[in-house]
């Protein structure tokens, strides 16, 4: 059985999903892929431990503070290729940036192999189930683009600006897969 609750966040309503246990997924109202990783319905539940700890994390992050991915428990679903991806994001450190590129060539060098598709790796980061808490906000494109953000590029620009983050040299693209 899965669970949610909502968070009323500084960014709009937040559904937090968990299996019992652990956090399985943190989707910002109208996010791309809402829930699309969970195989059965979600029932109503606010009194679950995890919850309690995942809301005292955001309440600390939307105040400026730097909470630690490891306070939580989280279990993401996902293929073992997006696993991997989704691990390197949660090594992103607060207000700080990585691209699309830079991941790949983490993951190549993880699965021995000589190149990874940035597509792939952007594939990956787009489909996370945990935004904010794994930070797939703090992905951009190499020449400075902030697309890739399945909750949206102003709420991007609001994460990343919270943390402090100059974004004075990034751009906002014309098109793509996520605006």
């Amino acid at each position: 059985m899965f669970y949610f609750t909502i968070y009323k966040s500084p960014i709009g309503e937040i559904t937090l999903g968990s299996n019992g246990v652990n956090l399985i997924g943190l989707w910002i109202e109208g996010q791309k892929y809402h829930g699309s990783n969970l195989a059965r319905k979600m029932v109503e539940k606010n009194d679950i431990p995890i919850f309690n700890s995942t809301i005292e994390w955001l309440d600390s992050y939307f105040t400026g503070e730097k909470p630690n991915v490891s306070e939580l428990t989280l279990a993401p679903i996902g293929t073992e290729f997006r696993q991997k991806v989704w691990k390197i994001l949660c090594k992103i450190p607060y207000g700080e940036l990585i691209t699309y590129g830079d991941i790949a060539k983490k993951i190549a060098s993880e699965m021995n192999k000589k190149t990874m598709s940035a597509q792939a790796v952007g594939g990956a980061v787009g489909h996370n189930p945990i935004s904010i808490i794994i930070p797939c906000h703090r992905v951009v494109g190499s020449n400075g683009s902030l697309t890739g953000y399945a909750g949206g590029i102003s709420k991007k620009i609001k994460l990343l600006e919270l943390e402090g983050v100059d974004i004075s040299d990034l751009f906002v693209p014309s098109k793509g897969t996520a605006l």
